[in-house]
């Protein structure tokens, strides 16, 4: 019966909309039409029964697992290279990592297939797992025999006894604190891989030696690894930087220095329309939109504290006429001192204010990755002001603003995170109770579901952050909304309150997209640069011909740029299907074949990217369903009539 039902309801939708297509046919004349084939370069994962992957911190037995396979990754590397040295090896995201350091081998794909094949050994001997507790100095000793020197720098980096050194069987040991499980036959063999040797200096300092770090994925059965390895094709086909050189968006230029982004036409248009979007919605919920200095005095940022807290991420300062200039890290100082600027009464609270500011941040070269880790970037910034009492109603308009405009950037899933106060903090007990108690209620009010991170906010406060899903289910640190009870203190920010008093505003950092440019990259892998009709920075191609039908194509082009439409025409020589496939290529959404009879007949022959073959559409009509989903922010074939 269910099954019978489902049959009626596709007829039922077939036929409405054949219905709808001859309705709108009748309208246009009997021309030529192209069947303008476009391919799905980006498939999708699989929605038949998905594996939902599990994640470390949804399941310590994936953990475990994971940390104990970096051992016995580790134990087979020197059992196969005895001369190698280890270092850490910690469980990640996706699997694990090992560094080690041997001067005299470079670990190849051939290796890594040896040591797999090793540590399958390894595994099928079941060696029981032991945690052995030992003071410092006999830890130090077996260490020395061995002759393991980063050993010894772990070792007096670890600030707490007695010593933990985890045994694999009676064959191998490290210095480690655990979890792991208790023996190495509970690893599911056939859910682990090796994937990729990358280089790292120890400490993460350049002057350091080179290591090699191999790194590896580890799950609890096989069809998670396989799960995970179609999402990691996936994520290969999406990468922002591919889709940037492909799409011609974006790049980083060596010559002017690594980390710092060049905004192409294209890429500059999608730029553009964010931040009108973003300035539009800030207008409208009440903020006002600020312009700061890209540089102040040094003197600013030790009253911030960032000379103390933040040095090592900030650039090496500059001498302007015997005083020390600093290329600003933050926007947050500059802030607080427009608020200070002149007195402010309780009547004039709540403030919030917004800035698209550009902000630059030290980063080693290695760290460095595409649009995501970049040395300067514009953070979409905002600071609201408000009395202890308003604080709640400002949190809950903060996430509706998350929602609001994530949701038209297609983005409607992601994990809460609450994060409280940590051990060591500023602030009294009562307001950081208070922010706490405000953030909470904000979250119980929007019914979002949200995980608790204790201790895990930050000395000045405590926050809310999200991460926001995309389409091949990763999760991307996004937006985040902080109270700040440090710098109000530290500027000495003041309010005239109802007694006449001088009170202290409560301060919130607020960030919907983090960066710019990371938002972008995380965008751009989302969509697979096949962006929404609204965000295309090409919406429709012209494909005449010849060149007797560019004089009509040019005619149209304007016809519908008057409707704020983006065109283009391929005024090159290519055959017409060479044409398409440059088009399809270039992910546009809407192409256009204009032929004779189209020139004749004022039509275009059109081809949705995402819902195919439109037929032959007057210009005027056109245009019109082309406005009317750009306004919308829908695709023009759901306003198809």
């Amino acid at each position: 019966m269910q099954k019978f039902k489902l049959l009626i309801a596709m007829m039922l939708s077939i036929s409405l909309r054949a219905m709808m297509l001859n309705r709108f046919s009748a309208k246009r004349s009997k021309i030529s039409t192209f069947n303008l084939k476009m391919s799905s370069e980006i498939s999708t994962l699989p929605v038949d029964e998905p594996i939902i992957l599990p994640t470390n911190k949804n399941s310590e037995n994936l953990l475990k697992i994971r940390h104990t396979t970096a051992h016995v990754m580790a134990m087979a590397v020197q059992k196969i290279f005895p001369e190698t040295q280890v270092t850490i090896g910690p469980w990640i995201e996706n699997g694990f990592y090992y560094d080690f350091f041997n001067s005299d081998k470079q670990f190849s794909d051939e290796d890594l297939k040896a040591i797999k094949k090793e540590m399958d050994k390894i595994i099928k001997n079941n060696f029981p797992l032991k945690r052995e507790e030992v003071s410092r100095d006999e830890a130090k000793k077996r260490i020395k025999a061995i002759g393991e020197k980063f050993k010894l720098e772990i070792l007096e980096s670890i600030k707490t006894e007695p010593i933990t050194i985890y045994h694999i069987g009676e064959e191998w040991w490290d210095l480690c604190a655990g979890p792991h499980v208790e023996s190495t036959g509970l690893l599911p063999a056939k859910a682990i891989q090796l994937n990729n040797v990358a280089g790292a200096y120890w400490r993460g300092d350049e002057k350091r030696e080179m290591l090699q770090r191999i790194y590896g994925t580890a799950w609890e059965t096989a069809d998670q690894l396989k799960a995970y390895k179609k999402m990691l094709e996936e994520a290969k086909k999406r990468d922002h930087r591919v889709l940037g050189k492909k799409l011609d968006l974006f790049s980083i230029q060596e010559d002017a220095g690594g980390g710092l982004v060049f905004w192409h036409p294209k890429g500059s248009v999608i730029r553009r329309l964010i931040e009108d979007f973003w300035k539009n919605v800030h207008v409208d919920e009440g903020y006002d939109l600020l312009y700061t200095p890209h540089m102040a005095n040094l003197k600013l940022w030790k009253t911030s504290g960032h000379v103390d807290f933040y040095k090592d991420g900030m650039f090496d300062q500059m001498k302007v006429e015997g005083d020390e200039y600093q290329i600003k890290p933050m926007n947050c100082p500059f802030h607080c001192l427009l608020f200070r600027d002149s007195l402010k009464s309780y009547r004039d609270l709540p403030i919030r204010w917004a800035e698209l500011g550009t902000v630059y941040r030290y980063e080693r070269s290695g760290t460095l990755h595409g649009l995501m880790r970049v040395r300067g970037f514009t953070q979409d910034d905002a600071h609201i002001f408000c009395l202890p009492e308003q604080l709640e109603t400002e949190i809950v308009g903060v996430l509706n603003m998350f929602e609001r405009v994530l949701k038209k950037f297609g983005f409607a899933s992601y994990e809460v995170m609450l994060s409280t106060r940590p051990s060591k903090s500023v602030g009294s007990d009562s307001i950081w109770e208070m922010a706490t108690d405000a953030l909470t209620a904000a979250l119980e009010k929007k019914n979002w579901q949200y995980e608790i991170d204790e201790e895990g906010g930050a000395f000045y406060g405590p926050k809310i952050d999200l991460k926001i899903k995309d389409a091949i289910g990763r999760l991307w640190q996004c937006s985040t909304v902080q109270c700040d009870f440090n710098l109000p203190e530290r500027f000495d920010l003041q309010y005239t309150a109802t007694d006449g008093t001088k009170k202290q505003p409560v301060m919130l950092h607020r960030a919907i997209f983090g960066s710019v440019e990371r938002f972008f990259g995380i965008l751009v892998e989302n969509t697979a640069g096949d962006f929404p009709f609204w965000l295309a920075p090409v919406q429709v191609k012209l494909l005449p011909i010849t060149d007797t039908q560019l004089e009509f194509a040019q005619s149209t082009q304007k016809t519908l740029q008057k409707a704020g439409l983006r065109v283009e025409i391929d005024k090159s020589s290519e055959r017409l299907s060479k044409k398409i496939r440059n088009a399809e290529q270039s992910k546009i959404p809407i192409v256009c074949v204009v032929g004779e009879k189209e020139a004749e007949s004022n039509s275009c022959s059109v081809r949705s990217r995402k819902g195919g073959d439109m037929g032959a559409v007057p210009v005027d009509d056109l245009k019109q369903m082309l406005a009317e989903a750009a306004e919308m922010s829908v695709e023009p074939h759901q306003v198809f009539r």
